[in-house]
């Protein structure tokens, strides 16, 4: 039969193995780096995901495991590390929320995609968007293509949202197009008409 050291059991799950400083000071660290690391990687990689974005999200969070808690698997040092990641959340988010200017600095402003039923394609290269990705999303949210679309907007969260066509729009632009060619018919009877007056004087002469 095995016996068990209550004390050793205890000491392995309530006590840090690295001082408590430490255990503040690592996910601050970490926590700073993967907002910097996000930021520049572009906003594709917090919600506009593909296989190799969730791939390297997923090798992300193994690779700073380590680095958040160190040398120690203690319960109590997994409750001071977690602690520590959500009060500084707060803290920021709030702070944030307060002071439109520094979230601008830290989240940036929302791009247009599309804007007025025109797609941005620089837009889509700057943040490595492919048009594929974009065709996907709009079928997504039941549409066909991105002629119903009149603006697609990626949001500082990542997400793009979308504004469809008014239903009259496309009503609107049938009856622009009948009335151009109304237009064109009666130039083209006008020129016939011409034609056939400057025949008729050339034969009078």
């Amino acid at each position: 039969m095995i016996k068990m050291n209550w004390n050793e059991f205890v000491q392995d799950i309530l006590i840090p193995g690295v001082s408590i400083l430490e255990k503040i000071v690592r996910p601050l660290l970490v926590y700073a780096f993967l907002l910097v690391g996000l930021r520049l990687a572009g906003r594709r990689e917090l919600a506009q995901l593909n296989s190799f974005d969730f791939v390297v999200l997923l090798m992300l969070s193994n690779t700073v495991q380590n680095a958040i808690i160190g040398n120690d698997n203690s319960v109590t040092g997994g409750f001071i590390g977690a602690a520590v990641l959500l009060l500084v959340n707060g803290v920021l988010v709030r702070f944030l929320s307060q002071h439109p200017k520094w979230s601008r600095i830290f989240e940036g402003e929302a791009v247009y995609l599309i804007k007025g039923g025109w797609l941005d394609r620089k837009e889509l290269e700057r943040q490595s968007i492919s048009q594929e990705e974009l065709e996907t999303l709009v079928r997504k949210q039941g549409l066909d293509n991105l002629a119903e679309v009149q603006d697609a907007v990626l949001e500082t969260s990542g997400a793009i949202t979308l504004k469809t066509q008014k239903p009259g729009d496309n009503m609107l632009l049938t009856q622009h197009e009948a009335h151009l060619k109304r237009i064109e018919a009666q130039l083209e009877l006008l020129m016939n008409q011409q034609k056939q007056l400057l025949a008729h004087l050339q034969k009078t002469k």
